[in-house]
């Protein structure tokens, strides 16, 4: 079953339907898995091979397909008739002479699209140069269009249900730090302590599980905290060692991604500072943020908290982010950087991640936040700080 109402779907689809209408598309291929999710309910670790849904402007329900023997798995999880559930043979997989997207165009050809204007999902991960050649090959009268922002600008805006699943990923997220922050002590190895972050994100709390992160933990340590996104080692935590963490939870793939950083030892003065400096302007642009500022207006906030302090942060401070799948838990749309004229909505969530990344070592304290009517409310109850050990 899906772990929202019908009604919930039936809503989101109108809203994506609308959209469409106004981009000039009869009917949309939809072929992030976040998307899949977002309008069927279909969850399934299924995206290795290709997989879709068809939403029409004129025809009431989507058509998911996929591979067939993922197709149970559409039965047990989507709100589908059984007629909208379409699986192709499993000589499609991987085949280097037909493709999923033939099957696909084969199902627009018998409902009598194959000259519709068809919205495509242009820059995803799972939307290949083959996939749009075959659509290309097999549909020559389609007209093609650019659908890439159209459902995640639809989910930007959560309901109340996704937002109690974000609060309770928070909820796992906030057990995951602290198991993290508790197991590094010198001569732990880094692989050991992210064997029990994994454990924490999936056991979750007494009361419900959690699910698989989209993105693993990263939790380098030393001179590998001076870059952003890297992972763990067998090295063992040693005395005046850095350590970041960059950890989620996850429930029904809705996220509540989390960052602090750990020091062993004597904290450096330059590392005291950075620290201060950062969750100082972190607290100030929180406390500045609500509806109706635009995106660039919270990065400007944050300049202007940490101008005449030593850091300097060149890359944007954070995203809009929520449902999704490996390997990305942001909804790449909206940015908190110069230039993003995006105007914050009640609903709209958002990581804050003003993240430093310097020559020999690198601090992280972020926060995951909701807009709400009056202002923003933070997802996670954890200390804003430098932990120390």
């Amino acid at each position: 079953m899906p772990v929202f109402e019908k009604k919930e779907y039936k809503k989101r689809l109108k809203k994506v339907k609308e959209k469409m209408d106004r981009d000039g598309i009869e009917v949309l291929l939809a072929s992030h898995p976040a998307n899949l999710n977002y309008l069927t309910g279909y969850d399934g670790w299924s995206f290795y091979v290709h997989q879709g849904v068809l939403v029409f402007l004129d025809r009431e329900e989507p058509i998911w397909f996929g591979r067939e023997q993922d197709s149970n798995g559409a039965r047990l999880t989507t709100w589908l008739k059984e007629e909208n559930i379409r699986g192709y043979q499993d000589d499609y997989v991987q085949s280097l002479t037909k493709h999923p997207m033939d099957y696909m165009s084969d199902i627009l050809k018998e409902l009598g699209y194959e000259d519709c204007y068809l919205g495509v999902e242009m820059d995803n991960y799972y939307f290949t140069p083959r996939c749009l050649n075959s659509i290309k090959n097999n549909l020559n009268q389609v007209k093609i269009k650019d659908a890439n922002q159209l459902v995640p600008l639809v989910r930007q805006i959560k309901s109340s249900q996704e937002l109690k699943y974000m609060h309770m990923a928070a909820e796992i997220v906030e057990k995951t730090m602290q198991k993290a922050i508790d197991i590094i002590e010198p001569g732990v190895r880094e692989g050991d302590a992210a064997a029990e972050v994994f454990k924490a994100q999936i056991s979750g709390t007494k009361e419900f599980t959690g699910d698989y992160t989209a993105i693993a933990p990263i939790m380098p340590s030393a001179e590998r905290t001076s870059t952003a996104h890297l992972t763990w080692t067998d090295r063992k935590y040693q005395k005046g060692d850095v350590v970041l963490l960059e950890l989620a939870g996850s429930k029904n793939k809705y996220h509540a991604p989390l960052s602090r950083t750990v020091y062993i030892g004597n904290v450096p003065e330059d590392l005291a500072e950075i620290s201060k400096v950062v969750v100082d302007g972190l607290n100030k642009t929180l406390a500045f943020i609500k509806p109706g500022i635009t995106c660039e207006e919270v990065e400007e906030k944050w300049r202007e908290s940490i101008s005449g302090s030593k850091v300097v942060k060149e890359s944007r401070v954070g995203y809009a982010y929520g449902l999704n799948y490996p390997p990305d838990w942001g909804e790449h749309t909206a940015s908190l950087r110069p230039g993003d004229k995006t105007i914050l909505q009640p609903g709209m969530t958002f990581h804050f991640m003003p993240g430093i990344w310097l020559d020999k070592f690198g601090f992280e304290c972020s926060e995951p936040f909701v807009v709400t009517e009056n202002g923003c409310e933070t997802f996670v109850d954890f200390p804003r700080k430098l932990f120390v050990k």
